[in-house]
């Protein structure tokens, strides 16, 4: 037996693995980013890039006079648009541009700021005391412990760091540590790294953004890998009912969905396709009920026509218009009941009809041989070698109807044209008048079944209201379709369109 799981269980489940999936991407990502991945930025990547830049320019600073260290500190401070300067441990300024130093970057320099280191000779007159990196100053943090804004630890042959963040405007500053070398006696000697970013980038100093967005795209990318799947199989799912629904409501009744599902989509595509065979079999018994009442309908109406033949005969003068009379009314009930069979016929014929080229002039001059009466002009403009695949005698009745309706409801405005041509693989067939058209919003229900567009037609003004769904049920068994519009500024047409036939004749 075949496990079955609701919709939104399948939902919820990829839902809850996509999430594990993202966590332990970032967590990976965030423990090699940031080591322990709660540490500051000084803890992860950017802590080497700004250790390995200060060495470079404490290297650069002390084998360069000190009347080039501002060229050489703007020449760093270009490709990553960090303006670097220089102070002493005093805090007095000594290369670089004059940065403004807030409060807040004023306070981490007193705190790194200790004594100076000893002159030559020292307290006792020994030699000058090597400046070391890693030793803290009097007044610093000792190695290991934590500043208050600062990195977590401070390793053996690192510089003292920390970033600063001050607002309006918004600025992020760097302050390194970093042993100098100077001409004069006092020699080695201990300065401070000032550089200031707009941004907390800095160029990839500060953070990096690059590996940040490689993370994000893939977390991207392994989000589509685990819900494409799941969504690709329902939507496409919903498209199929869609399109079986859409020809359900077109009167398409031979749909047949795969129900291979187990969930909820796969219970409604099952009541779908059951849906489908019970409006065809309601269809089918309705039209067939009303071929076999009208073909019921044939006999009485032949034994009144002939006992009216025989009653006119037998009339007096005073009595022959009343018997007229009742003719026109059997007459109207004996075109109802033919037009009532059509539609039946039309409706019921086998689901594979005799299809095969058809040549489109031949059959139009048939058409309008049976179909023309006096007083009104029909045209044909067909090439003689144009074939349309269809049934013969279902598109010469659907022809057939068009015209008559043509002639019916605007015989008397001008000309009525059948017009053919091939458009790729599809052969257009049109039949058009210059009638008053029909009212746009009464398009759409032309071709259903004894609908007329006004209700309070007679005899004289219309007819059944079947002859468009005839043609329709024609067509339709022909393998085509048919549509209608109005022509501007006036006029009416419709069009069918069937497989094109034979290959045109050059």
């Amino acid at each position: 037996m075949k496990l079955s799981f609701p919709l939104y269980a399948k939902i919820l489940l990829w839902f809850f693995l996509n999430l594990a999936v993202i966590a332990l991407v970032f967590l990976a990502f965030f423990h090699a980013q940031f080591r322990l991945g709660l540490d500051s930025l000084l803890t992860g990547q950017a802590s080497d890039r700004i250790q390995a830049l200060s060495e470079v320019i404490s290297v650069e600073l002390n084998h360069t006079p000190r009347p080039g260290w501002d060229d050489l500190l703007k020449r760093f401070s270009g490709p990553y648009q960090v303006q670097f300067s220089l102070f002493g441990n005093d805090g007095g300024h000594i290369a670089g541009p004059s940065l403004q130093l807030p409060p807040p970057v004023q306070a981490r320099l007193n705190e790194r700021r200790g004594p100076r280191p000893p002159r030559p000779g020292g307290p006792r007159g020994g030699p000058p005391e090597p400046f070391n990196p890693g030793q803290a100053s009097p007044g610093e943090p000792r190695r290991g412990e934590r500043e208050g804004n600062g990195p977590a630890r401070v390793r053996s042959g690192t510089f003292p760091k920390f970033i600063v963040h001050t607002d309006d405007p918004t600025r992020y500053w760097m302050i390194v540590r970093i042993p100098l070398q100077d001409s004069e006696p006092r020699g080695l000697f201990g300065g401070t790294l000032v550089g200031m970013s707009a941004s907390i980038g800095a160029g990839g100093l500060f953070f990096d953004f690059t590996p940040w967005l490689l993370v994000g795209f893939g977390v991207l990318f392994l989000s589509v890998l685990f819900w494409l799947p799941l969504v690709r199989s329902i939507t496409r799912s919903i498209s199929q009912m869609t399109q079986a629904t859409e020809q359900i409501a077109e009167g398409h009744f031979d749909v047949a969905l795969t129900a291979q599902r187990t969930d909820e989509l796969g219970r409604l595509a099952q009541a779908i396709n059951r849906m489908a065979e019970r409006l065809a079999g309601f269809v089918t018994g309705q039209k067939r009920f009303l071929g076999d009442i009208a073909h019921e309908l044939c006999s009485p109406l032949a034994r009144i026509q002939m006992a009216l033949g025989i009653l006119e005969q037998r009339a007096d003068d005073g009595q022959k218009h009343y018997v007229e009379d009742v003719r026109e009314e059997v007459q109207h009930m004996t075109s109802l009941v033919n037009e009532l069979l059509s539609f039946s016929k039309a409706g019921l014929q086998p689901k594979e009809a005799r299809i095969e080229p058809v040549h489109l002039a031949a059959l139009a001059r048939r058409v309008i041989e049976r179909e023309g009466v006096d007083g009104n002009s029909i045209q044909a403009n067909i090439d003689e070698s144009l074939q349309a695949m269809a049934e013969p005698e279902l598109l010469s009745r659907g022809l057939a109807n068009l015209v008559r309706n043509a002639i019916r409801y605007a015989g008397d405005a001008g000309p009525i044209r059948i017009a053919a041509r091939q458009e790729n693989e599809r052969v257009l067939l049109t039949v058009s008048d210059s009638g008053p058209g029909v009212p746009p919003e009464l398009i759409e229900r032309l071709f259903e079944p004894f609908f007329r567009p006004d209700a309070a037609r007679s005899r004289d003004t219309g007819g059944t209201g079947l002859g468009l769904a005839i043609v329709k049920s024609c067509i339709e068994a022909c393998h085509g379709t048919v549509s209608c519009r109005n022509l501007q500024p006036n006029g009416f047409a419709v069009e069918i369109s069937l497989a094109a036939g034979a290959a045109k004749d050059l």
